[in-house]
């Protein structure tokens, strides 16, 4: 098989996208299931946070104007407002905003009170996503959720007055203990809250969590029949309420779509800043130091990276990298070499005469959505060799 020459792919203009994430570790607690780089009662440390992060926008090289700017967390509802305005007005002096840029922050519903909602309006958030997570008491407790559904409600409500144009509710399905009832009245009632996207997850075990830990004491683990089961049903619901599945995980109304997550999906640029922070630029991830006070020493001493990935690591990779984040997308990705080396694999071919994936118009497609990590676990397992 020819290699290509290696282009931006034309069909997947998001990958011409630029986006930015800011990473803000702070945490009320870390929730039992949570494996991300975030620390509890280290509010303390908030304004050095700021400092660091502030230097590292101003000493990283511009790739702008953005598209998209993503913060994350972590709980960025906590960081104080004049902190995230500290950063949105770095990210504009530094990198360039385009006027219709996707201005997105993560927030939990307890933090979302008028006067804070009314700020983040008005300092340039367009986008907010609600850690909603579930509308049954019984299942935030065993979340380790700090809101009650009724404080979802409310804080849909103060954004929405405060001019906030787009709003995301992130759902978590297969909580052991929930019923297949349950989650069917936690769709009913986000969906009554008229969001513009919902994000449905299923509970996962993440090495090294609370939860592990519990699970490996006997306590009771997600079910993946009954998470099938979730998936299938919140599928069903939101799409018949006029909402488009474009990812396996995300639903949208038209126009809608989260920018940055399909810039990052369509292998475009992104620059990111904060501890434990993951960056691709000019071909190459790299990403920040994962502790708190070893990213806040290492910025302090102009030392910001803990790594540079290998993922992306020649054309052979990279073109495997750009199927593999493609596949979750129900649009499929172009196939291209990685794909077409898929295709005609010994395994590929079984995929193919089993109805799990297939090419359409020159892209792959995943028939089958609940089995992508098949599809992706035989993608990697390939070499260039193979074709």
């Amino acid at each position: 098989m020819n290699k290509p020459h290696l282009r931006r792919l034309t069909h997947d203009p998001a990958s011409f996208w630029k986006s930015a994430y800011v990473h803000i570790p702070f945490c009320a607690r870390v929730c039992p299931y949570c494996d991300f780089a975030v620390v509890a009662g280290a509010d303390g440390q908030a304004d050095r946070y700021l400092a660091a992060v502030l230097k590292e926008i101003a000493l990283t090289a511009s790739i702008g104007p953005l598209d998209a700017v993503y913060l994350g967390g972590g709980t960025p509802s906590r960081f104080g407002v004049d902190r995230l305005a500290a950063v949105l007005d770095a990210l504009r002096t530094h990198h360039n905003l385009r006027v219709d840029a996707e201005v997105s922050l993560e927030a939990n519903p307890e933090d979302a009170e008028p006067a804070w909602a009314e700020a983040v309006a008005a300092i340039g958030f367009s986008r907010v996503s609600l850690g909603a997570q579930s509308f049954d008491t019984q299942v935030l407790t065993a979340l380790g959720r700090r809101h009650s559904p009724d404080q979802i409600g409310d804080a849909v409500k103060f954004l929405r007055e405060a001019g906030v144009s787009s709003m995301n509710l992130d759902l978590i399905f297969g909580t052991p203990g929930e019923s297949l009832e349950s989650w069917q009245r936690s769709l009913e009632s986000a969906i009554t809250l008229a969001p513009d996207h919902v994000s449905t997850y299923g509970l996962t075990v993440e090495k090294g969590t609370e939860l592990f830990r519990a699970v490996l004491g006997g306590a009771p683990a997600p079910d993946p029949d009954d998470q099938a089961d979730k998936w299938e049903l919140a599928v069903s619901f939101l799409e018949n309420v006029g909402m488009t599945r474009y990812e396996i995980s995300n639903f949208a109304r038209p126009g809608h779509e989260c920018r940055y997550n399909l810039s990052v999906w369509a292998q475009g640029e992104y620059l990111a800043f904060g501890n434990g922070a993951h960056r691709h630029v000019n071909g190459v991830r790299s990403h920040n130091f994962r502790g708190l006070e070893s990213y806040l020493s290492g910025i302090e001493k102009d030392e910001v990276f803990g790594g540079v990935d290998d993922r992306e690591n020649g054309a052979w990779a990279k073109d495997v990298e750009r199927v593999f984040l493609g596949l979750r997308r129900a649009a499929g990705v172009e196939a291209g070499w990685a794909g077409r080396a898929l295709i005609i694999s010994e395994g590929g071919r079984r995929l193919v005469d089993a109805g799990l994936i297939r090419v359409e118009e020159g892209r792959l497609l995943v028939n089958r959505p609940l089995l992508t990590d098949e599809v992706s676990r035989l993608l990697l397992s390939l070499s260039a060799v193979d074709c």
